[in-house]
């Protein structure tokens, strides 16, 4: 979870998340919309691949990114666990 938490940190894999939910692209769809060299968008790809937000998939020569949708429930059951406590100072519903 830790390696998603710090690939969500970033706000060009965040622009870049943003993109996929659109629609799966190939590195040159995303370059199109973001404002970087090649080598600098696979390194920020390589750790999306790595947190397991991303999947890559060849397409004759193209590699196509698309969202791992279960890495993002995964996350988001965390994040809605975490905050479900019962909180000391709050007074039962009973």
């Amino acid at each position: 979870m830790d390696s998603v938490f710090k690939a969500l940190s970033d706000p060009t894999r965040r622009k870049i998340l943003q993109l996929l939910k659109e629609k799966d692209l190939t590195v040159t769809d995303i370059l199109e919309h973001v404002h970087m060299t090649q080598p600098s968008l696979s390194h920020h790809l390589d750790a999306l691949k790595r947190a397991g937000l991303v999947v890559p998939e060849r397409n004759g020569q193209f590699i196509v990114y698309s969202l791992n949708l279960s890495v993002f429930e995964e996350a988001e059951a965390f994040i809605l666990n975490f905050f479900s406590y019962d909180h000391p100072d709050t007074p039962s519903a009973n």
